[in-house]
């Protein structure tokens, strides 16, 4: 069994997108050192997985299945997490949607409204909900999740960019506004070529072994949850760790 830390004992921590992937192993990561990290995604079924791992590692988690595009499920989250806790010390923003690669002229409306919507509007919800709890928290700190295309866009990725961009000026405001009042700090991090479903749909060709896994952006956001970091900082990590 995993021997747990005390790094981040009796801190709490929230994690979208925990069911695979990049949130998965962030909220592993969280956990074994101490955390008690609540997991949400969609469907129940990964997050129920995750629960066993961290619980066999000597962990503690809470598994919260919710659809982040439905406001009322995050406040109602929002207030579970109060009504347990009274505090959020760490709020990582991961859960994100790739959509169809395709000419900006060519974007399909509905999809790129539901691309917007959990990218970007759901994010703004969740720092809504769940401020007055990160602000109760000693050292309360905020990471989002971005791309590269963000800051470089490329051909056909037009909708993901443009999401992505969104949500970094989003994050890099509230950090701003945070700064002298609260603190409460924020952080992005553009984790770089990782192997996931969603870069493997993006990158059909690519060869998995070539790149990175999941858990080095885990550890690594682990790290910095422990040492901490200036609000508005950001990170971007190499393909290969």
């Amino acid at each position: 069994m995993t021997s747990v830390s005390q790094d981040l004992a009796g801190q709490i921590a929230l994690v979208t997108g925990a069911s695979r992937g990049i949130g998965e192993a962030i909220a592993y990561s969280l956990a074994i050192r101490g955390a008690h990290v609540v997991i949400t995604a969609r469907t129940a079924g990964g997050l129920e997985d995750l629960e066993d791992r961290i619980h066999n590692a000597g962990g503690s988690a809470t598994i919260a299945p919710l659809d982040l595009t439905d406001g009322d499920s995050i406040a109602r989250l929002a207030a579970a997490v109060a009504e347990r806790w009274n505090k959020l010390d760490m709020l990582v923003l991961n859960a994100a949607m790739l959509g169809t690669l395709t000419p900006v002229a060519a974007i399909d409306g509905k999809e790129f409204n539901r691309t917007l919507t959990l990218n970007l509007i759901a994010q703004q919800a969740l720092i809504a909900n769940f401020d007055p709890l990160l602000r109760r928290s000693d050292a309360g700190k905020l990471l989002a999740l971005t791309s590269s295309v963000a800051s470089e866009p490329r051909a056909y990725w037009g909708a993901y960019a443009a999401s992505k961009a969104a949500l970094e000026t989003l994050i890099i405001s509230y950090g701003a506004e945070m700064r002298n009042i609260s603190t409460l700090r924020t952080a992005i991090l553009n984790p770089g070529a990782t192997r996931t479903a969603m870069r493997a749909r993006a990158y059909p060709g690519e060869d998995p072994a070539s790149i990175k896994n999941p858990e080095a952006v885990g550890e690594y956001v682990a790290a910095r949850m422990i040492e901490g970091f200036d609000s508005t900082a950001r990170f971007t990590l190499p393909k290969v760790m």
